[in-house]
């Protein structure tokens, strides 16, 4: 009663008389931030949170407690992805200050989620023009970003993401590849086995694709993301040989959904794999090229995915083989 006619004033509040009435009406309902007590019956504070960041993970969260234990803090900061703890005995002054430090929190991610989605809209033609650029520079990889990008979305919509967090990884995607603009087209076209130097050489379209999109400040979380799409989960990859979590999540997604599409599309010097024989083949690389859960969750989608690209892509396939 005390949190709710301090906050009334100035806020519409919404009760519950119990962890468990609020996760019901969490699920008709999204709400800018959720104050939480820690000591509760049915569930503590901290699973409370943690089941409403999963129902609504831009959430700001609040806690509410009267412990000063650490384990309980530093669960409600890791597993419940708590903004703020709000320790008892607190004045009104304080819990309207924390309150409204949250919600200005929640709306500069707001503001940003949205810069992203311009972005999005604003780089819309020069990134279809790159596209248009790429397909004609190397034919037999025609709109392959674009199926990078398509797979790399399938993923992600399983995945416990933010919005912005998936626009960002969906643009990287779409330009994973655009430093192969400046790679030779003999070498992209060599039927033969590529001796060390034109690997090397292919290798620096990591370096190219930062170089291209260094200067666009606004991109620079999807230049971070597709610096590091050709490591390797066991650290072996290339340029950066970084490994596990030390890669971006959105890296680690792209370079399965890209590892997928190059094993399944035709080349001069080899007809693609069915969609089985390449599972198979990334399967080999669990755990040493790939992330196993975003394997495990790219397997979970792939035959829905392929049956999708099919039916609003039915020409794709011909004209690949036909170029």
């Amino acid at each position: 009663m005390l949190l709710y006619r301090t906050l009334r004033r100035d806020y519409d509040v919404t009760r519950a008389q119990g962890p468990l009435e609020a996760l019901e009406i969490l699920k008709e309902n999204e709400f800018q931030c959720i104050l939480s007590d820690h000591k509760m019956p049915d569930m503590d504070g901290v699973e409370f949170l943690k089941r409403s960041s999963i129902l609504h993970p831009d959430t700001m969260r609040l806690l509410v407690t009267a412990y000063s234990d650490v384990d309980i803090l530093m669960n409600a900061i890791n597993y419940a992805k708590i903004y703020r703890y709000i320790k008892k005995p607190y004045s009104p002054e304080e819990l309207l200050h924390i309150v409204q430090l949250a919600l200005g929190y929640y709306q500069l991610k707001e503001d940003n989620k949205h810069l992203i989605y311009d972005l999005k809209d604003l780089f819309s033609g020069t990134i279809n023009a790159i596209m248009d650029a790429l397909d004609s520079k190397d034919s037999y990889t025609l709109g392959r970003s674009r199926r990078v990008a398509f797979y790399t979305s399938k993923i992600i919509s399983k995945m416990n993401i933010s919005k912005t967090e998936k626009a960002v990884i969906e643009l990287a995607a779409l330009l994973h590849d655009i430093g192969m603009i400046g790679v030779k087209e003999e070498i992209l076209h060599k039927i033969e086995s590529l001796t060390d130097m034109e690997r090397d050489e292919i290798r620096k379209h990591v370096f190219y694709s930062v170089k291209i999109l260094e200067d666009i400040k606004q991109l620079d979380r999807v230049t971070d993301i597709i610096k590091y799409h050709h490591e390797f989960y066991n650290g072996k990859g290339y340029p950066y040989e970084v490994k596990g979590d030390e890669i971006p999540l959105g890296a680690r997604i792209i370079a399965i959904a890209d590892a997928y599409d190059a094993l399944v599309s035709f080349r001069p010097y080899r007809d693609g794999l069915t969609p089985d024989d390449a599972i198979k083949k990334i399967e080999e690389r669990r755990g040493s090229q790939f992330d196993p859960k975003i394997l495990d969750v790219f397997e979970s989608v792939v035959d829905e995915a392929n049956k999708e690209w099919d039916e609003l892509n039915p020409y794709v396939k011909k004209e690949n083989l036909n170029s």
